[in-house]
């Protein structure tokens, strides 16, 4: 079973992402920042990364530069998922080793298509 980690500061949205991920066969794990995520991927890194962008403590984007300085940082497929929707912002979280973007709001089609996207399903 692969496992995802969903790192976003509103719990509902923790919920949400986890249970659409859990019926797509993921083990999952959540982080509400940045820095609870590097502290996760530093214990376990998952398979899979869905990512907030505007976090208190570290934002998505800090916590992906740093992801993918890591041992082993380089191989989670990590899908942001934000309100941040202007070119600017996507092509940022591209550049810095995002392989998809999701806009909120989400729904269970829209992670399954982008997941099979990137090669998780």
């Amino acid at each position: 079973m692969k496992s995802c980690l969903v790192v976003d500061d509103s719990r509902v949205v923790r919920k949400v992402a986890r249970k659409i991920l859990e019926e797509l066969n993921f083990a999952c794990l959540e982080a509400e920042d940045g820095k609870q995520a590097m502290e996760a991927c530093a214990a376990q890194m998952p398979d899979a990364i869905l990512l907030d962008w505007n976090m208190p403590v570290m934002t998505g984007i800090e916590f992906l530069r740093r992801l993918r300085k890591m041992s082993g940082g380089e191989q989670p497929k990590v899908v942001f998922c934000t309100t941040e929707n202007d070119l600017a912002h996507i092509q940022e979280a591209l550049s810095a080793g995002a392989n998809e973007y999701i806009m909120k709001p989400f729904d269970s089609d829209i992670i399954q298509t982008k997941f099979a996207q990137v090669g998780l399903l």
